[in-house]
């Protein structure tokens, strides 16, 4: 049964509780990788390693699987490892899952085991941070896995001409969940006396309560999402791992059969990474180069998230106009021009930081949303779950590229400018394979339907 063939109120319905996943994983990404687990890891691994105030940045080294490796530096390398790691177990279950006709099963399974091992960061204390590195690694695989399943129950959901709107409701949705429960918890971290708490025991109620947040809602989706038959999937002899590597090695060789498809992947690679490493380097910046405390920095980050839950539905609008390809490609646009202003920022001027965080929170949302639907567009039916999974391993394998280039550049010049405008690269070069895409020639070389407007 394809979505077509399902009642539209019917579609609806499933569609609405499909974006509670969104809302329930955002809570992770945000309150536990992007903001609370990194300082705090450094803390607890600096108590260990012997540093006399572990609040301040550590150079002495914890010994991780016989190497030593220094406090400060402890938390990214283990979410580097989970996106290597992730890399090359992604793909396979992504061939799992389109051999199987329980994909909200799947989905749900892998969050539960991913909220169970983040859960266990409410053990990291004291100097005890061996339990906590690798409770975040496998929460981070497993979060992984699970939205392979999550992005391939779209294409069972929604007919071509939805999918733009279904995918930006859901990341909207997403980022007002996760914003939500991330302000509720910097209220805790930062007024803990209030609460009659320590501040370690705050950050640890912070990442238990996303935990929870991730496994309650994760509930709503299972209940109301159906399962179905695969379709269109390939044959292959033996067993369903057997097979689903089987698949899996089927399509790397067929994926030149796709020439849009692929064009489309890479120029993601590019731009997403460019993506990914603003917001990683916007604290940095925003720090040290324009001199901002902490009060501003949260502010902005909160900012960014609730502005991004509106940007994502602008976007589906403008998408529904104007085609999710050309809505994309202005995305990039704006990018362009987010980092070039970022540079003549003056020091310590809020308000000008402020304006250049709501523009990031519009456009970040926006591209995000509508790639994830656009790229379900190019996809062969009954390989949604493995083309997912390379798109997310592909994304995790090289996310690395932007901060590598962003601390290659500062340490050659001396200043965060030069660093952050460099990575106008990755969205030249991934506007510049965008322009050279067909996205009609794509859709159609995928086997799908084209929507009214591309």
């Amino acid at each position: 049964m394809t979505a077509a063939t399902v009642e539209p109120e019917e579609r609806r319905r499933e569609q609405r509780a499909w974006n509670w996943y969104d809302w329930a994983n955002s809570a992770y990404y945000t309150t536990v990788l992007t903001v609370l687990f990194a300082p705090y890891m450094i803390t607890v691994a600096g108590e260990a390693a012997g540093c006399v105030d572990a609040d301040d940045t550590c150079s002495k080294t914890v010994s991780v699987l016989g190497l030593d490796v220094a406090a400060g530096s402890l938390p990214f390398y283990l979410t580097s490892f989970a996106t290597i790691a992730s890399a090359f177990i992604l793909p396979v279950v992504g061939a799992f899952v389109d051999r199987s006709a329980h994909k909200k099963w799947h989905m749900a399974g892998f969050a539960w085991a991913g909220s169970f091992f983040c859960a266990l960061l409410f053990f990291l204390r004291g100097d005890q941070w061996q339990l906590g590195a690798f409770a975040i690694v496998v929460s981070s695989i497993l979060g992984g896995c699970s939205l392979v399943s999550y992005y391939a129950i779209l294409v069972d959901i929604s007919t071509e001409d939805e999918r733009d709107a279904v995918s930006a409701r859901g990341w909207a949705f997403g980022y007002l969940g996760g914003g939500l429960l991330l302000l509720l918890n910097l209220v805790m971290v930062l007024g803990h006396d209030a609460f009659g708490l320590s501040k370690g025991m705050s950050v640890r109620v912070s990442l238990l309560s996303a935990a929870v947040w991730w496994a309650g809602f994760t509930i709503i989706p299972l209940l109301r999402l159906r399962d179905r038959e695969p379709q269109g999937v390939v044959r292959e002899d033996g067993s369903l791992f057997q097979r689903s590597f089987g698949q899996l090695f089927t399509t790397l060789r067929e994926m030149r059969r796709f020439p849009m498809t692929l064009t489309f992947l890479v120029a993601y690679l590019f731009y997403n990474d460019g993506i990914q490493t603003v917001i990683y380097a916007a604290s940095t910046y925003g720090s040290k180069q324009l001199r901002f405390g902490d009060s501003v920095l949260i502010a902005t980050i909160l900012l960014i998230q609730f502005v991004a839950f509106g940007g994502a539905l602008f976007f589906g609008r403008m998408a529904t106009t104007y085609g999710s390809y050309r809505t994309i490609l202005w995305g990039v646009v704006g990018w362009m021009v987010i980092v070039v202003a970022a540079i003549f920022l003056p020091e310590k001027n809020v308000a000008l930081f402020l304006v250049v965080g709501i523009a990031i929170g519009i456009v970040l949302g926006g591209t995000q949303a509508l790639s994830r639907s656009f790229f379900s567009l190019l996809i062969p039916r009954g390989r949604e779950g493995e083309y997912f999974a390379l798109y997310n391993a592909c994304e995790r394998g090289t996310s690395w590229f932007g901060t590598f280039l962003f601390g290659l550049v500062f340490q050659v010049t001396g200043s965060y400018r030069p660093a952050i405008f460099a990575l106008i690269v990755f969205f030249v070069l991934g506007g510049l394979l965008l322009v050279r895409l067909d996205p009609r020639r794509g859709i159609e070389e995928a086997g799908n339907a084209v929507p009214a407007v591309v």
